[in-house]
């Protein structure tokens, strides 16, 4: 499916860095607007991996430039409120699951008897 394949990319994922090159050419006129790169050339540049041991990424393959912050740990200045005191699905292995959701730290779990009326 395209999920699974996302997913296999998402997975293989690898960092990169970006090449010190400007995207915008300076004119010889006297204003003081620069000229853009033509579309077409914008994004022909080569991004080199961030460990020089890997091979360049492919035209398909998924690249990020810096890791992603974690999301454990609260962390205000991003907006990150951290899985500290969330519900979790002790049975679930998916992102609602206890074991992804609370990071290795242990959950407790807790027993409740709900009373509702049939209709």
């Amino acid at each position: 499916s395209v999920g699974d394949a996302l997913k296999d990319r998402f997975d293989g994922a690898s960092r990169v860095m970006m090449p010190n090159t400007d995207l915008e050419v300076p004119t010889q006129r006297n204003d003081a607007v620069p000229r853009r790169v033509p579309r077409r050339d914008r994004y022909r540049f080569q991004l080199r991996p961030h460990n020089p041991d890997h091979k360049s990424p492919g035209v398909k393959d998924l690249v990020y430039l810096e890791p992603s912050p974690g999301f454990c740990e609260k962390n205000p200045r991003l907006g990150i409120p951290g899985t500290h005191g969330r519900a979790c699905n002790d049975t679930s292995i998916g992102v609602d699951g206890c074991d992804l959701m609370c990071c290795g730290r242990g959950y407790r779990t807790e027993t409740m008897f709900v009373v509702e009326r049939c209709n």
